[in-house]
């Protein structure tokens, strides 16, 4: 057991993965949680053989909401105190699938906000008794406004980034930062072979601007910086305007 760990959920994301990458080669204690045990595994693995750090790892899935509770307890049993806990749930789904299918629009809701509310919810908790630590969560630029091509992914990721926002007010008190991240279009697998995508960051960037605002004790950034100047364009469009634009 060690000292302090980081707990990454949704460890099997490629930002996290770069995330854990970046963490193991600063001699950080981690315990990966992801949906695919076999993945997370072999990511635990290849993190403890190449850069020699402490890794464990569980499985975890977003949606079994009656199994959270258990998961984290059994993992602060296993990691000791938590220096910090970063969430990068979540999938992109189909818009048009959803529009036809509520089922579908479900799955992204509660995979993109429900989810990440019903783990932290443990997790805030505990920091806030530990009075100290810090968590990351990783929403995304698409909730900055609802546009016609991903409401339904926008909308629960715009819920996700005011959850982070109130928790952060109330964690503040005890010295708790909440830092949520709001990136633009990424090199993942959940935006591979998507339409329409333009200044694509690599993984590795956006997770050394997620750490370098940790420890910054950041409140929210954009990443790659620049998207916070273009949602701020695409905010300030009138409505009327916006309504006749494909985006």
């Amino acid at each position: 057991m060690y000292d302090k760990t980081v707990l990454i959920i949704g460890a099997t994301s490629s930002i996290a993965k770069a995330i854990a990458v970046q963490l193991a080669q600063q001699g950080k204690a981690l315990h990966l949680a992801g949906r695919d045990a076999e993945e997370v595994e072999r990511t635990a693995q290849d993190l403890a053989i190449r850069y020699q750090a402490p890794v464990s790892w569980s499985q975890f899935e977003a949606t079994a909401y009656h199994t959270h509770v258990d998961f984290f307890e059994k993992a602060i049993a296993q990691m000791g105190q938590l220096e910090g806990v970063i969430v990068s749930l979540g999938e992109l789904g189909d818009q048009v699938q959803a529009q036809a299918d509520f089922s579908q629009a479900q799955r992204i809701i509660e995979s993109n906000y429900t989810g990440v509310v019903s783990i932290l919810t443990p997790v805030a908790n505990y920091l806030e008794q530990q009075r100290q630590g810090y968590i990351i969560g990783i929403s995304s630029v698409a909730g900055d406004r609802g546009r016609q091509s991903n409401y339904i992914y926008g909308s629960a990721k715009g819920a996700l980034s005011l959850f982070l926002q109130g928790l952060r007010s109330r964690l503040a008190k005890v010295g708790v930062q909440v830092l949520t991240v709001k990136p633009g279009f990424v090199d993942t697998k959940m935006t591979f072979g998507k339409s329409g995508m333009f200044l694509v960051a690599q993984p590795e960037q956006v997770a050394k601007a997620i750490l370098r605002a940790r420890d910054r004790r950041k409140n929210i950034v954009y990443v790659p910086w620049f998207w916070f100047w273009i949602m701020v364009i695409i905010r300030s469009i009138p409505e009327p305007l916006f309504k006749k634009l494909k985006l």
